[in-house]
């Protein structure tokens, strides 16, 4: 039986089966080779090869599935479906197989003369991490983009322009700085060193360009989060891939504009669960804003270890409007 024809038939079974059914052909057909099988959303194989890191080839018997989506900065970009790739790591010879079906986040099996190889490839993919150099992490439709534009437009941003009511924009630069030079002191006293700052208020009256503003001044790497959503992952499964990339790269900034938008009934105890769960957000400053705070569960709104600060942006009386006319 060929490859390609084993994978059609994988395809023809309930989707529930498929990942079985592949591993079950695999382990036959490939007795002498180690199998290690995953789905995890952190297996991201292309940005490993774009380093340098590893290098692939399409095996030429089993027909190669890529998409192409188009990225502003770089272009038009592969993305693969279902493709069987030939890999060379290290001075090993691995397989991956990676598929794409309805209703199921993307699986992949390494094969390799030896399990520990391919555990030690798959945990390197994971562990990998590109540098966040002039660009903002933007995740939307389930993927990270790292968008060199939305950069420039925070580096814009100048904190001593803001226009805020009296000495709001002191006290919100002030709070950030210093927690993030105290980590020893929340170390010291046994404190989870994270935080959580929410700006509600009115629409346009600065809660977006403080948070611009606030990033260029700061200097920290910075992940925007457009949406939660995406086609064939859930939104849990998307927000823990977002607490887990700021982990990474913390200390950090992580923002979710329009909290009120991207909180649902659904998603709701998994959002809270990341920002105040188990795992230690250590150096995660996430950033939220929302026009309308009456939406907001009181577990988010009203807990101080999921946002401890609050800042209120009312609407601007008449020094403010002439300092914003003036600039």
């Amino acid at each position: 039986m060929s490859l390609s024809r084993f994978i059609s038939e994988a395809f023809d079974r309930p989707p529930a089966a498929i990942a079985y059914e592949v591993s079950r052909r695999l382990t036959e057909l490939f007795p002498d080779r180690a199998l290690v099988e995953g789905s995890d959303c952190d297996f991201d194989l292309m940005d490993y090869v774009r380093e340098g890191f590893c290098t692939i080839r399409l095996r030429p018997d089993v027909h190669g599935q890529i998409a192409v989506y188009w990225n502003r900065e770089r272009g038009v970009q592969d993305m693969p479906r279902n493709v069987w790739f030939e890999i060379d790591w290290r001075g090993e010879s691995l397989d991956v197989l990676i598929l794409d079906w309805a209703d199921a986040p993307t699986h992949h099996w390494i094969m390799a003369d030896r399990e520990s190889t391919a555990r030690r490839f798959f945990e390197a993919v994971c562990r990998f991490d590109p540098e966040v150099r002039e660009e903002v992490l933007v995740f939307d439709g389930g993927r990270w983009e790292a968008s060199a534009g939305l950069f420039q437009a925070l580096e814009d941003g100048d904190y001593e322009t803001l226009v805020l009511p009296g000495a709001l924009k002191q006290e919100i630069l002030a709070d950030v700085e210093r927690f993030l030079a105290s980590r020893s002191v929340y170390e010291a006293v046994g404190a989870p060193w994270k935080r959580g700052i929410l700006f509600t208020g009115p629409p346009g009256n600065g809660k977006t360009h403080t948070i611009k503003a606030l990033v260029s001044a700061l200097g920290r790497p910075c992940l925007y989060i457009k949406s939660f959503k995406s086609e064939r992952v859930t939104e849990e499964t998307n927000i823990r891939h977002i607490f887990e990339r700021a982990r990474k790269l913390a200390p950090c900034l992580l923002v979710l504009e329009d909290l009120d938008a991207l909180v649902t009934n659904q998603n709701r105890s998994f959002l809270l669960n990341e920002l105040d769960g188990f795992a230690r957000n250590t150096g995660v400053v996430t950033l939220a804003t929302t026009n309308h705070p009456e939406r907001l569960d009181p577990a988010l709104l009203d807990r101080p270890s999921r946002f401890d600060r609050t800042y209120t942006f009312p609407l601007p009386a008449s020094d403010e409007r002439r300092r914003y006319i003036e600039r």
